[in-house]
């Protein structure tokens, strides 16, 4: 990989960017020490769109998402409509699509494992056309996220003790929600509901495996309903997820599809997609773009990437809670 050049977008107010205090200069010594000349955007007084637009017309093969989630989810557009390929720096919070990329989360193991990482071509999700690598989840979790926004950056005891209260108090007042959900070409269902996700590919069940995926590329979405979400809903299946057990919870359903549509009485709803909150306009059409986006990634990134590149793949199924 020493002949590659990299278009760097740094996100410095990501959690552990903003936390570790990595700097433009930082990141640009440790492309260069490996070799590598870089462009580097760490701008972010310019508008968004302006940067994506520079990533868009860079010359470098390779987009670097130097941020959390929503910055990779951001660059990925970019790079599938060009034919880039797309590297994921791990500077936020979670770091979910690092995480199943095998990526290290340490920026300093990261750079010292540059020069294994492979290309390797994964799914993406569209929604109302817009991309999302992770997931997208409407009803109760986005408007309890959009409250995690405003402590981003502030450790405290006070500032996370503020949010679990929070927390708890939004959950047991939330109430459900009918929604009419229509999978591939079935008939269209009403379910009442207080939290519907919708993610690409499926989430792992084992002990430990919390928003885990083992496969990024088996080409379809998964569809999880949550029909009851009070504070005692969410600790146990919080419990359950830390145990492996949460896919036979009674408050769950779960289907694996290639499409699907959501309405709601509601014209506009927040949304939480790929860890940022915002509105969009329903209905929700999801659907899944196969093997669409190139990606860096650790030189085996899972045992079921593995068994794809033997021909295998898992069939399209559904299961129920």
């Amino acid at each position: 990989m020493s002949d590659l050049d990299f278009h760097i977008m740094l996100n410095a107010g990501s959690g552990t960017a903003l936390a570790a205090g990595v700097t433009a200069d930082q990141v640009v010594q440790q492309f260069a020490a490996l070799g590598h000349r870089v462009s580097i955007d760490a701008d972010s007084s310019k508008p968004f769109e302006r940067r994506l637009l520079a990533a868009r017309n860079s010359q470098a093969p390779v987009l670097v998402a130097a941020g959390g989630d929503g910055t990779a989810t951001a660059l990925a557009k970019v790079a599938s409509e060009t034919g880039k390929r797309l590297a994921v720096l791990p500077l936020g919070t979670a770091n979910l699509l690092a995480r199943d990329l095998n990526l290290p989360l340490e920026i300093d193991q990261w750079f010292a494992a540059l020069p294994q990482m492979v290309e390797r071509d994964i799914d993406f999700g569209e929604v109302n056309g817009q991309i999302f690598l992770h997931k997208v989840v409407i009803g109760a979790v986005p408007g309890i996220a959009a409250v995690r926004e405003k402590i981003r950056g502030n450790s405290s005891w006070g500032a996370r003790l503020g949010f679990m209260t929070h927390f708890f108090r939004a959950l047991s007042r939330v109430r459900r929600f009918a929604a009419e959900i229509t999978t591939g070409d079935g008939e269209p269902a009403i379910h009442r509901v207080h939290s519907i996700a919708v993610a690409n590919n499926d989430y792992a069940a084992g002990l430990g495996k919390v928003f885990t995926r083992t496969r990024l590329d088996a080409g379809f979405l998964s569809l999880y309903i949550v029909t009851s979400l009070s504070p005692g809903d969410a600790v146990r299946l919080g419990l359950e997820m830390l145990l492996g057990t949460w896919r036979q919870d009674g408050a769950l359903e779960i289907e694996n599809v290639r499409s699907v549509t959501i309405r709601t009485r509601r014209r506009r709803v927040r949304a939480m997609i790929d860890g940022e909150v915002g509105m969009i306009d329903g209905p929700f059409e999801f659907r899944i773009r196969p093997l669409a986006l190139k990606v860096l990634a650790g030189p085996v990134a899972n045992e079921a990437n593995a068994a794809n590149d033997a021909g295998e793949a898992p069939p399209l199924q559904a299961a129920a809670g």
